[in-house]
Protein backbone atom coordinates (compact mmCIF):
# COMPACT_ATOMS: atom_id res chain seq x y z
CA UNK A 1 0.00 0.00 0.00
CA UNK A 2 1.41 3.19 -0.57
CA UNK A 3 1.21 6.22 1.88
CA UNK A 4 -0.55 8.75 -1.11
CA UNK A 5 -3.16 5.88 -1.27
CA UNK A 6 -3.11 5.40 2.46
CA UNK A 7 -3.43 9.54 2.80
CA UNK A 8 -6.52 9.17 0.81
CA UNK A 9 -8.49 6.18 2.85
CA UNK A 10 -7.28 8.28 6.04
CA UNK A 11 -8.48 11.72 4.85
CA UNK A 12 -11.74 9.93 3.54
CA UNK A 13 -12.11 8.21 7.66
CA UNK A 14 -11.60 12.06 8.89
CA UNK A 15 -13.42 13.61 7.47
CA UNK A 16 -16.60 11.59 7.49
CA UNK A 17 -15.82 11.01 11.39
CA UNK A 18 -16.04 14.65 11.86
CA UNK A 19 -19.01 15.48 9.81
CA UNK A 20 -21.26 12.75 11.71
CA UNK A 21 -19.70 14.86 14.77
CA UNK A 22 -22.61 17.21 13.22
CA UNK A 23 -24.92 15.09 11.86
CA UNK A 24 -25.20 13.21 14.75
CA UNK A 25 -23.44 14.62 18.42
CA UNK A 26 -25.89 12.98 20.61
CA UNK A 27 -23.86 9.60 19.91
CA UNK A 28 -20.52 11.46 20.64
CA UNK A 29 -22.06 13.63 23.72
CA UNK A 30 -22.94 10.28 25.35
CA UNK A 31 -19.83 8.46 25.55
CA UNK A 32 -17.78 11.56 26.54
CA UNK A 33 -16.50 10.92 30.30
CA UNK A 34 -18.92 12.79 32.75
CA UNK A 35 -15.06 14.82 33.63
CA UNK A 36 -14.97 16.53 30.92
CA UNK A 37 -16.83 19.88 30.93
CA UNK A 38 -18.91 20.73 27.75
CA UNK A 39 -19.17 17.76 26.02
CA UNK A 40 -21.24 19.08 23.50
CA UNK A 41 -18.60 21.77 22.52
CA UNK A 42 -16.04 19.34 22.92
CA UNK A 43 -17.59 17.07 20.32
CA UNK A 44 -17.74 19.95 17.67
CA UNK A 45 -14.47 21.29 18.37
CA UNK A 46 -13.05 17.10 17.75
CA UNK A 47 -15.21 16.74 15.03
CA UNK A 48 -13.68 20.21 13.01
CA UNK A 49 -10.53 18.68 13.71
CA UNK A 50 -10.83 15.48 12.45
CA UNK A 51 -12.57 17.39 9.31
CA UNK A 52 -9.62 19.60 8.94
CA UNK A 53 -6.98 16.97 9.65
CA UNK A 54 -8.70 14.83 6.89
CA UNK A 55 -8.15 17.47 4.48
CA UNK A 56 -4.88 18.64 5.48
CA UNK A 57 -3.70 15.35 4.40
CA UNK A 58 -4.01 15.92 1.24
CA UNK A 59 -2.15 19.29 0.76
CA UNK A 60 1.57 19.77 0.40
CA UNK A 61 4.23 17.93 3.01
CA UNK A 62 4.60 21.06 5.39
CA UNK A 63 0.60 21.26 5.51
CA UNK A 64 0.36 17.50 5.38
CA UNK A 65 3.14 17.16 8.24
CA UNK A 66 1.12 19.62 10.64
CA UNK A 67 -2.17 17.58 9.97
CA UNK A 68 -0.90 14.46 11.03
CA UNK A 69 0.68 15.98 14.33
CA UNK A 70 -2.91 17.22 14.69
CA UNK A 71 -4.64 13.83 13.67
CA UNK A 72 -2.04 12.09 16.26
CA UNK A 73 -2.68 14.50 19.08
CA UNK A 74 -6.68 14.53 18.67
CA UNK A 75 -6.45 10.21 18.45
CA UNK A 76 -4.85 10.69 21.90
CA UNK A 77 -6.74 13.23 23.02
CA UNK A 78 -9.82 11.46 22.37
CA UNK A 79 -8.98 7.76 24.02
CA UNK A 80 -10.76 8.47 27.27
CA UNK A 81 -13.67 8.66 25.68
CA UNK A 82 -12.84 5.58 24.06
CA UNK A 83 -12.09 4.26 27.40
CA UNK A 84 -14.55 5.23 29.29
CA UNK A 85 -17.32 4.21 26.16
CA UNK A 86 -15.59 0.67 26.90
CA UNK A 87 -16.31 0.92 30.67
CA UNK A 88 -19.96 1.84 30.29
CA UNK A 89 -20.72 -1.30 27.63
CA UNK A 90 -19.26 -3.72 29.87
CA UNK A 91 -20.81 -2.29 33.03
CA UNK A 92 -24.08 -2.90 31.10
CA UNK A 93 -24.11 -5.16 27.89
CA UNK A 94 -21.48 -7.31 30.15
CA UNK A 95 -18.29 -8.84 28.77
CA UNK A 96 -19.61 -10.72 26.07
CA UNK A 97 -21.86 -7.73 23.89
CA UNK A 98 -20.64 -7.84 20.31
CA UNK A 99 -20.85 -3.81 20.76
CA UNK A 100 -18.56 -4.70 24.18
CA UNK A 101 -16.05 -6.54 22.16
CA UNK A 102 -16.08 -3.96 19.47
CA UNK A 103 -15.26 -0.93 21.75
CA UNK A 104 -12.38 -3.41 23.25
CA UNK A 105 -10.87 -4.11 19.58
CA UNK A 106 -11.12 -0.11 19.18
CA UNK A 107 -9.00 0.72 22.30
CA UNK A 108 -5.43 -0.83 20.49
CA UNK A 109 -6.44 -0.50 17.05
CA UNK A 110 -6.20 3.50 17.97
CA UNK A 111 -2.56 3.51 18.89
CA UNK A 112 -2.39 1.03 14.64
CA UNK A 113 -4.41 4.09 13.72
CA UNK A 114 -2.20 6.77 15.20
CA UNK A 115 1.08 4.75 13.78
CA UNK A 116 -0.47 4.82 10.55
CA UNK A 117 -1.09 8.49 10.74
CA UNK A 118 2.19 8.70 11.24
CA UNK A 119 3.85 7.07 8.39
CA UNK A 120 1.48 8.23 5.85
CA UNK A 121 1.63 11.85 6.97
CA UNK A 122 4.46 12.88 8.81
CA UNK A 123 7.07 10.77 7.87
CA UNK A 124 6.56 10.89 4.50
CA UNK A 125 6.57 14.72 4.62
CA UNK A 126 10.17 14.00 5.78
CA UNK A 127 11.09 11.90 3.35
CA UNK A 128 9.65 13.99 0.54
CA UNK A 129 11.95 16.96 2.12
CA UNK A 130 15.14 14.87 2.60
CA UNK A 131 14.58 13.63 -1.06
CA UNK A 132 14.19 17.35 -2.58
CA UNK A 133 17.19 18.47 -0.50
CA UNK A 134 19.54 15.67 -1.90
CA UNK A 135 18.02 16.79 -5.60
CA UNK A 136 19.12 20.00 -5.04
CA UNK A 137 22.60 20.56 -6.89
CA UNK A 138 25.25 21.38 -4.38
CA UNK A 139 26.97 24.42 -4.94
Amino acid sequence: MTRSYTRYVLSALFVAAGVLHFAAPAFYVAIMPPYLPWPRALVYVSGGAEVAGGVGLLLEPPVRQWASLGLMALLLAVFPANVHMTHEAVATRGWGAPYTLGTLARLPFQFVLLGIVWWAGWAAGRRGEEERAEAEPKS
